[in-house]
């Protein structure tokens, strides 16, 4: 992943692991920057409580990942927009595969950035937005333990189930976009289905690494 997408990933990872993890229910009644600030202190201190997780677990890291964090991402939005036009030119099936493959791949991400928590705290910026509105932008500030303070905004749309993530911005880079000259790329050289395959094996790969715990 090149320096900025890690980047990114890493601040974003801060901010979501800090501020989604409210019960379904409870998150589907409440407003996006509600829902946000009401969890962000529960979370992070519940990862710095938990050794296993600094120490870099594995499987409490995914199981993580997998019931606190990825319920509240769209990952198909983010899998659509990423793709861009050439989503359209994919049929039900790949789309379902690419969104499967990339979904995966923000696991491992996550994953391995999770562990890197210490003592991150998250502010939150005045919330302005229409009401009615069902696409919103959140934005706060990720204070880190070392350097200057991370400006970090992230979108989210309303469907049936709530407020969902589905793009983020650090340092004036959307994530989304990060990952879109990438699957440009390997979509120009073997089509969708050689995405796919590019994500699968990258997945594997991840699949056979230790996650990165945090340097002493």
């Amino acid at each position: 992943m090149k320096p900025i997408a890690q980047l990114i990933v890493t601040a974003a990872t801060v901010a979501i692991s800090t501020s989604l993890i409210a019960a379904p229910a409870v998150a589907a009644a409440e407003t996006p920057d509600a829902l946000v600030k009401r969890v962000s202190t529960e979370v992070i201190d519940s990862v710095k409580a938990d050794k296993d997780i600094q120490a870099g677990n594995r499987q409490k890291i995914m199981d993580l990942v997998n019931s606190k964090i990825l319920p509240y991402v769209d990952a198909q939005k983010m899998t659509q927009q990423a793709a861009g036009r050439f989503w359209r030119q994919a049929s039900p099936e790949q789309q379902k595969q690419l969104t499967e493959e990339f979904r995966t791949l923000l696991v491992y991400t996550y994953s391995g950035a999770l562990a890197q928590i210490k003592n991150e705290t998250v502010e939150f910026k005045p919330f302005r937005a229409d009401p009615a509105a069902n696409e919103v932008e959140v934005k706060s500030q990720v204070n880190m333990t070392r350097g200057e303070p991370i400006t970090l905004n992230y979108r989210l749309s309303k469907g049936a189930q709530g407020w969902k993530i589905y793009d983020i911005n650090v340092l004036g880079a959307w994530l989304v976009q990060t990952y879109t000259s990438t699957f440009t790329s390997e979509i120009s050289k073997g089509g969708i289905d050689g995405l796919i395959k590019k994500l699968r094996d990258r997945n594997q790969q991840l699949a056979s690494k230790p996650l990165q715990a945090p340097a002493k």
